[in-house]
């Protein structure tokens, strides 16, 4: 596969892993607030290797069908499919499962093979055909017709004075946003077939790179509902958690070392992966365990780092943190004193005492 490291006026192929992963969403708080996501699902789903031009023809037939099979979208909706029987067998069959994807599974592999009780957010294009519901009251001549009339393109809306914009509060990059956006229901699109979905457009977010820098704008968003009665607080929120995902992967490529192991074993290529991601699940689920009672000790962060309100605990923390117990059990030792012992004389050294100045000076 092409090197993501690799320089872009020059492309260098490497032998890469291909995964797909399906992580939960556990905000601290119902409606807008901050969440972590924990992996759940982690597939191999490795590419068909090509046969040879000289092969016989039931070769490349076999082949053509292992590729068809082994699509990241159709894939994608067997782990969906898998995700909710996990759930049904749970206890929790009656609760709505909401989807957040990119743009690669919002096409009609996932969206015609939805399973009950789940929702599908995804991004679309800026210039897709949507319809609107078809009207049956009238006189219907020949078959039962599926669309209606033709609705403007996502870009159109946006651009239209036609559709007005409200304002939603959501969690998004460290803090609170309130963002604008127009919502269109009772939308069809080809794509799904007959399911009556609601279209989302989402304004351009302004941001700055630094205090004193000009305001830079984010592209506009375009999102497709499978659930037509959706709640757009609800809906929103959903989609802008997915950014964890994100977090997850960086996370396991970077700190955990997924994907670093130098194994040539098919079996073990295919388990180790998982296998570090599930333990990295399992930190970061004993992580919101210690939280959630509320008795954590945790190590002081470096003085550099900055100080901002509402800072989650990064994964590096969590990592230092149980270095920190590990090395503190071997070692028979009670580190939680000794960093509050630290703390105490690094604050009384850091107190500016007048008197102390007032005194050399009466003596000199």
């Amino acid at each position: 596969m092409r090197d993501p490291l690799g320089p872009p006026f020059h492309t260098n192929f490497i032998w890469g892993q291909r995964f797909i992963q399906l992580s939960v969403s556990l905000p601290n708080t119902c409606g807008a607030s901050q969440s972590r996501a924990i992996p759940v699902d982690f597939h191999h789903c490795p590419t068909i290797r090509k046969p040879k031009k000289s092969d016989g023809q039931d070769v490349w037939d076999e082949y053509k069908e292992k590729k068809r099979k082994s699509k990241l979208s159709r894939v994608g909706c067997e782990r969906i499919k898998h995700l909710r029987e996990n759930l049904n067998k749970s206890g929790v069959a009656n609760r709505n499962l909401i989807l957040s994807v990119d743009g690669s599974y919002t096409n009609e592999t996932v969206l015609k093979n939805l399973p009950d009780n789940t929702t599908l957010i995804g991004r679309i294009r800026k210039d897709c055909y949507l319809n609107e519901i078809p009207d049956s009251k009238g006189k219907v001549v020949g078959r039962k017709r599926v669309y209606g009339e033709q609705l403007p393109t996502p870009e159109q809306i946006r651009q239209s004075s036609d559709y007005s914009w409200q304002n939603v509060e959501a969690w998004a990059v460290g803090k609170k946003h309130k963002f604008k956006i127009k919502r269109v229901n009772g939308v069809r699109w080809r794509k799904a077939g007959e399911q009556n979905l609601q279209m989302v457009v989402i304004a351009p977010l302004g941001y700055r790179l630094s205090k004193n820098s000009r305001i830079l704008y984010r592209q506009p968003a375009y999102l497709i509902c499978t659930d037509a009665q959706l709640d757009i607080n609800q809906l929103l929120q959903a989609y802008l958690w997915r950014w964890e995902i994100e977090v997850n992967f960086r996370d396991e490529k970077t700190l955990v070392g997924c994907g670093q192991a130098q194994v040539r074993n098919e079996y073990a290529v295919e388990k180790l992966p998982a296998f570090t991601v599930a333990v990295y699940a399992m930190v970061l689920l004993a992580a919101n365990q210690v939280k959630l009672s509320q008795n954590e000790t945790q190590l002081p962060r470096a003085k550099w780092y900055t100080s901002k309100a509402n800072q989650r605990r990064t994964t590096g923390d969590l990592l230092n943190t149980m270095r920190s117990q590990i090395w503190a059990d071997n070692v028979h030792i009670n580190f939680s004193d000794f960093v509050t012992l630290q703390n105490r004389i690094r604050n009384t050294k850091n107190i500016v005492n007048p008197t102390l100045s007032a005194a050399f000076y009466m003596r000199n």
